[in-house]
């Protein structure tokens, strides 16, 4: 078998797909009908959608780094939907449902695999709560109900069901849960919006907003300016930073978010797992490797750097929970950064700024809102600002008006 792969990769025949990859960076023209500022998953997706249902094709996709290079590539690529509010079930149901067809709809696998998340209660408080969250979800689409630890036991065998002084009393089962490889779905979507005629700038970066009477007429860049009809604003981590180019701020602060991973194994663990009291979640990978992520940081920076002290409070509480993988070796670490609003929610649609559409705020849950996000935004921009009925609960005017949509709560480990 390894000769014939070896004899099939050096063959001069190898089968290649004409165009497959990204095109040559070329110059940037002097206008766009619109602009996106990021190359995430966000980013592209949006442009993507434009492109292929709606038909907006002089768009530029401006990246300071490279495509997916940052918080796309910085989690820990959990897809699921069991939120707290009907708002959020029903906003990242319909993206689990469009998760399910990415492959398709790219003939590109993105190694998507539906393998259910499984997350803890330790008290009883958290049990009332997952009650609720389980009629929620199942009112609103999801497929989550809540378990009690004989169930529990017999998906996650390797569990210690008695970690420290909080012994697991039932458990969320949410069968939607799922992951997928991040960066593949980034591929996707800028190969596709790409082969459409979207032009994709790394190493570009915005570095002013020019506002002209309450409306956003152009991009300064590294490379020279450039005129837009719109501007739309996908820059996790960095969205208040952004924002205040445009001459507005957002109520946003921004955290580092780390994770980790032990070298493989044999597989043993297939759901996600997470203890929102331990502050801590374990997944393994298709590869054998074990995913470690927690809460935030306690404090706002804008840096991706890792920390001595979360790692070792983060594998205490892994420990807790399947003692044996004390003896792992860790493979390696590393942070993002989390756009945090005062709900837990994201921030989209429409900005105190006329045609500068926002896609922020989205703290944990990023990578798991890729596909509904760029959807949305899509039709958003298509429509000239009319903001789809899937993403009005998340307006920034809602902090004006008190009608915010509390997800806190809601992580895989609570912040």
């Amino acid at each position: 078998m390894p000769f014939s792969l070896l004899k099939y990769g050096l063959n001069k025949d190898y089968p290649f797909e004409k165009h497959a990859d990204l095109p040559a960076p070329a110059e940037l023209k002097s206008s766009y009908d619109v602009v996106i500022i990021g190359a995430g998953g966000h980013g592209v997706a949006t442009a993507y959608y434009l492109a292929k249902y709606h038909g907006i094709t002089n768009v530029a996709v401006l990246e300071k780094g490279y495509l997916g290079g940052g918080n796309t590539a910085r989690n820990t690529a959990v897809i699921r939907s069991n939120y707290l509010t009907p708002e959020g079930v029903k906003f990242y149901t319909e993206s689990v449902r469009l998760f399910e067809g990415l492959s398709n709809e790219f003939d590109f696998n993105i190694m998507y695999s539906k393998r259910g998340q499984l997350t803890l209660a330790h008290t009883d408080a958290a049990v009332r709560g997952f009650r609720q969250r389980a009629e929620i979800n199942r009112h609103y689409g999801g497929k989550t109900e809540l378990i009690d630890p004989q169930q529990i036991k017999e998906l996650v065998p390797t569990l210690n069901m008695n970690p420290g002084h909080l012994p697991v009393l039932a458990g969320l089962w949410h069968m939607d849960g799922a992951t997928a490889r991040h960066d593949a779905v980034a591929w996707g979507y800028a190969k596709g919006a790409t082969q459409r005629g979207v032009e994709l700038h790394q190493l570009t970066e915005v570095t002013d907003i020019v506002v002209t009477n309450n409306r956003v007429t152009a991009v300064k860049t590294n490379r020279g300016t450039i005129q837009c009809g719109c501007a739309i604003q996908a820059v996790a981590g960095h969205s208040s930073l952004l924002a205040a180019k445009a001459g507005f701020r957002m109520p946003i602060q921004s955290y580092p978010l780390q994770a980790m991973v032990t070298q493989p194994v044999k597989p043993f663990l297939d759901p996600l797992v997470s203890s929102p009291s331990l502050h801590c979640y374990v997944q393994q990978t298709g590869r054998g490797e074990l995913v470690f992520g927690g809460g935030s940081d306690p404090y706002p920076l804008y840096n991706t750097r890792s920390t001595m002290d979360l790692k070792e409070s983060l594998l205490a509480h892994a420990i807790e929970l399947f003692p044996f993988m004390a003896n792992m070796r860790l493979m390696r670490q590393w942070a993002g950064l989390t756009d945090m609003t005062s709900d837990y929610s994201p921030i989209m649609g429409l900005s105190p700024v006329e045609n500068y559409y926002l896609d922020a705020g989205w703290g944990t849950w990023g990578f798991k809102s890729t596909p509904i996000c760029g959807k949305t935004m899509a039709e958003l921009v298509s429509s000239g600002g009319k903001v789809p009925e899937l993403i009005q609960p998340f307006s920034m005017a809602r902090f004006d008006s008190f009608r915010q949509v509390n997800e806190m709560g809601a992580t895989a480990a609570s912040h």
